[in-house]
């Protein structure tokens, strides 16, 4: 059994070096990344165990790692098309699996191969060094689906060595419900996070609640006119979930956004809080709170 990691930054370097105990890995990763796990080994600290790890990585995809049983896509979302492009030829015709944030990167993958796997983890991998990441926190277990729904052999034997590897994780025939339910905890969250520079935990305060509040409304109005029914039926339902749940278990965790935005990197705001806006724009929905948030992410990234 062979898995490849595309586009393999914290989370995929993380999830490849659990795979290694299982199945055979390769990771293509940045070259500083790439050149330290050959030298020293992929270093983990935290939830997930902590060690150094020794797997296949470098900057490209050797012609032996060609016939991957799995191709496993954990790039950035704004670089979904490049990197499927940059593959197409190993990819086509194989199980692809997007393990990334926000909404549309299995509809891009879908131009490239008839064979998508979506999945959605809340988990927080932070950089603490070249090939070096702390698993700090987890709000649930991982959920794996044909896209954009069903089950079958190969969604199940992957969801069975995630497990082997000593990730928890759950096969679902309804990924795309699913992939809703993490963008909306990103949109509640993640660009707050990052605009605030303060950890989850900190957004109950009451004024950045009223925010977090807004944008779920909104983007449960967007989600009933796309004819998707998410696990908590209503707004209300999920902030309690959310306030009860999810916040305290990801209450030190600090926003993707904000690391992205430190680095000078692109953020992910428009397959989260600006897709949520696009849409609401497409069904005719009024959505200031998530325009407003995505344009001042927009503004930051211009810095």
């Amino acid at each position: 059994m062979k898995i490849v990691v595309l586009g393999a930054g914290a989370v995929g370097l993380t999830v490849a070096a659990k795979l290694s105990s299982v199945v055979d890995v390769h990771a293509v990763a940045r070259k500083r990344h790439a050149d330290a796990v050959r030298e020293r080994g992929f270093l983990m600290t935290g939830i997930w165990g902590e060690g150094a790890y020794r797997f296949s990585c470098s900057e490209d995809l050797p012609r032996a790692w060609q016939d991957a049983d799995y191709y496993i896509i954990t790039a950035n979302s704004t670089d979904t098309e490049a990197v499927c492009r940059q593959f197409a030829g190993a990819i086509r015709g194989r199980e692809v699996v997007s393990l990334q944030n926000g909404i549309g990167n299995e509809e891009i993958i879908s131009r490239f191969t008839d064979r998508v796997i979506g999945a959605m983890i809340i988990t927080g991998f932070e950089w603490r060094g070249d090939a070096s990441v702390h698993v700090s926190v987890e709000a649930s277990p991982m959920k794996i689906g044909r896209f954009p729904s069903g089950m079958d052999d190969a969604v199940g034997h992957l969801a069975d060595l995630i497990r082997e590897a000593g990730i928890r994780a759950e096969a679902t025939d309804g990924i795309k419900a699913d992939l809703w339910a993490k963008t909306l905890y990103n949109c509640a969250l993640n660009p707050l996070g990052a605009i605030t520079n303060v950890p989850y935990g900190a957004l109950a305060d009451p004024h950045a609640w009223a925010i977090v509040t807004a944008i779920v409304r909104e983007a449960y109005r967007v989600v009933e006119a796309e004819g998707i029914t998410l696990p908590r039926e209503t707004p209300e339902a999920y902030l309690e979930y959310l306030r009860t749940t999810q916040l305290p278990a990801t209450a030190a965790h600090h926003s993707s956004m904000l690391q992205d935005l430190t680095t000078g990197r692109k953020t992910e705001i428009d397959f989260m809080n600006g897709a949520v806006a696009a849409l609401a724009r497409k069904h005719g929905i009024d959505a200031p709170y998530n325009t407003c948030i995505a344009e001042l992410i927009r503004f930051r990234e211009r810095l």
